[in-house]
């Protein structure tokens, strides 16, 4: 750590722009509040299994964002590593990994819309 060439220079294109994930279907057609519960339910549990609080909370913010280049900038911000474009599998700089199911990243193609 501190070493010149311990981390990866801006710009040397190695870094991987998100994108929105798939489409999906949830088993059972669900409410927009039924999904609300699940992702607060997922961010509330999730930094009990590992990692940096403070990657888990950008992660969250991430995902939450509709705006992919400020979702892009906060993931670059925090020092997120992504492995899938789709922010299901990323990793900080110390190696431990943060796993993001799809219901946190988008809304599934047979949700039941209020009218």
């Amino acid at each position: 750590m501190g070493c010149v060439g311990s981390t990866p220079a801006k710009g040397d294109g190695n870094a991987k722009k998100i994108r929105k994930p798939k489409p999906w279907k949830h088993p059972q057609p669900i409410t927009k509040f039924e999904l609300e519960q699940m992702r607060d339910e997922f961010w509330d549990t999730a930094p009990h299994y590992g990692g940096q609080k403070e990657i888990w909370d950008a992660l969250r913010a991430a995902a939450a964002e509709p705006d992919l280049s400020q979702a892009q900038v906060i993931v670059d911000c925090a020092g997120v590593i992504v492995q899938n474009t789709d922010l299901t599998i990323c990793y900080d700089e110390r190696g431990a990994k943060y796993e993001l199911p799809k219901y946190v990243l988008s809304e599934p193609t047979n949700m039941i819309r209020d009218n």
